[in-house]
């Protein structure tokens, strides 16, 4: 790795960097969590006021349009999915029979986008739905599942082995996106994953209020192939239907972990009527631009983003049914309005571009964040680096930050100076099973080859005893991610959400300013071609 001949923040004091504020960064988080914008839910009038709010934002701070035709908005090609809730799904073997509840049960959507879906087909038991040559591992090996259901759990084998899955941390291979992927590869015609707690790592609930409602997805184009149904079941109905295979979760569960594993088929037979409601969706990305002051570097750039959408209105709970999306992600986007401010009103400029990205549909499979990696205001190519914000806690300041992946890029000495100036020691992820980094929008910034991550704030917070910050995630994870709960509330503390817009702003000034783009380490799977 070349020695870095210059760090710009050094030129920058820490006193200077106190104008961003906590105090800004909470308006922000007040007016885009509040009942008006209706949960944010994409190609919903919440919606189209939260990006016309960040538009307008951009536009005071002086930013550039990066969007269509000279505004601030990119337009995202989605459309909307709803499953009705008259669709039945019931698992059959001889004159057994096995009717499912929608939401209570089972959720799940016909990606062959028409209004109506039947069929009748043999499910598959296929363990964890993997495919991973290079630690020889094939759930699907022998097996011929098109056509047919496959049956599946979510998450990967367990492993201590770092060469192995990856130990602990959960790989791609164990996210529910690419289960789907990679079914369809296969040739199935649907895909359903029985959901527990501990393969997923959040409740039926979180599962429940996401897929209940409209899902966004990419039009299909003439002739591209779709499941016909991608779903979950609960636990519950997942013991019932292995019952009819005289099999039972933990059994299965057991045999999809062991290495050898074999698909079978249960004997089983899933009957499905799916009804769905289609539309276009308007939605858009919001995309503002300071120019760099190098002649040269001003053509490449450093990004900013955060997703501003959530679930909209969905099905009530405690009477509430706005799901606010305020810690996910009303904080992200204050961090980045308050960013994308700072960093327009800089008497001198960086010598690269800065692209402040508000994302569409990230709850929905990183659509809008996809979209703007395939079509960039600035090219992949001559992008240094992507910064995602996603999910602050607004409890004071912690002594630590995460920031998996950057360890992986050459920025890693610049993300080590900025923490030894913040005071902040950089801790690995304390729940590397979750895999976050699979399941936010840099992700889709990594697969075009841009060395990026997300800054997550630590768990050891000033003034609160050992493990304050793992109980906090633990409850937020229980009582209020994806749903109404997760409302703004004025005692919230600020002072550590300021913190990591700080830190953040330090990354993004120095890659800004190096000489060269940076890039992954040799052997990364997102190295740039």
């Amino acid at each position: 790795m070349k020695k870095l001949a210059w760090i710009a923040s050094a030129s920058l004091s820490l006193a200077q960097i106190q104008d961003i504020s906590g105090a800004r960064i909470r308006a922000h988080v007040r007016f885009l969590a509040s009942d008006l914008l209706e949960g944010r839910g994409v190609g919903e009038r919440g919606g189209l006021l939260a990006t016309e709010y960040i538009a307008t934002q951009f536009a005071v701070f002086g930013l550039k349009p990066g969007g269509d035709n000279g505004t601030y908005l990119q337009k995202v090609p989605l459309i909307g999915i709803q499953t009705q809730p008259d669709a039945r799904l019931s698992f059959e073997r001889g004159d057994k029979r096995l009717e499912l509840r929608w939401l209570e049960d089972f959720v799940g959507v016909n990606r062959r986008q028409k209004p109506l879906e039947e069929f009748s087909a043999e499910v598959v038991f296929v363990g964890h739905g993997i495919v991973a040559p290079e630690f020889d591992w094939n759930d699907y090996a022998g097996a011929d599942v098109r056509g047919k259901i496959v049956l599946l759990f979510t998450n990967e084998p367990p492993s201590t082995d770092e060469k192995f899955f990856a130990g602990r941390a959960l790989t791609y291979y164990g996210r529910w996106t690419y289960k789907f992927e990679e079914a369809l590869r296969q040739g199935a015609l649907g895909a359903v994953i029985i959901h527990t707690d501990e393969t997923a790592g959040y409740g039926w609930e979180v599962v429940r209020n996401s897929w209940g409602g409209e899902e966004p997805y990419v039009r299909l184009a003439a002739g591209e192939s779709e499941l016909a149904f991608a779903g979950w079941i609960t636990r519950q109905a997942g013991a019932k239907l292995l019952g009819l295979a005289g099999r039972s979760v933990e059994e299965l569960l057991k045999a999809a972990d062991t290495r050898g594993f074999r698909p079978f088929p249960l004997g089983v037979r899933l009957r499905a009527r799916i009804g769905s409601k289609i539309r276009d969706l308007e939605t858009h990305n919001v995309v503002g631009i300071v120019p760099g002051s190098d002649p040269v570097l001003s053509s490449e750039a450093v990004v900013f983003t955060a997703h501003w959408d959530h679930l909209g209105i969905g099905t009530p709970v405690g009477g509430d049914a706005i799901y606010n999306g305020a810690v996910d992600n009303a904080t992200g986007c204050g961090i980045l309005l308050e960013l994308a401010r700072f960093w327009a009103a800089l008497e001198q400029k960086p010598r690269r571009s800065a692209v402040f990205v508000a994302v569409t549909a990230e709850e929905g499979g990183l659509r809008g964040s996809a979209y703007y990696a395939a079509h960039p205001a600035i090219p992949a190519a001559k992008t240094a680096v992507a910064l995602n914000f996603d999910g602050f806690y607004p409890f004071g300041r912690t002594k630590d930050v995460v920031v998996t992946g950057a360890e992986r890029t050459t920025l890693w000495p610049i993300v080590e100076q900025a923490a030894r100036r913040m005071g902040l020691e950089i801790k690995p992820e304390s729940r590397p099973e979750q895999g976050f980094y699979y399941r936010s929008d840099h992700f889709s910034f990594a697969r075009a080859g841009i060395p990026a991550f997300s800054i997550k704030m630590g768990d050891e917070f000033f003034g609160k005893p050992e493990g304050y910050g793992r109980q906090l995630f633990e409850e937020y994870n229980a009582k209020h991610y994806h749903r109404p709960s997760d409302e703004y509330r004025e005692d919230w503390d600020f002072s550590g959400i300021e913190q990591m817009a700080r830190f953040g702003f330090l990354i993004g000034l120095d890659a800004a300013n190096l000489p060269e783009l940076p890039d992954w380490l040799p052997g990364s799977e997102f190295r740039r071609r």
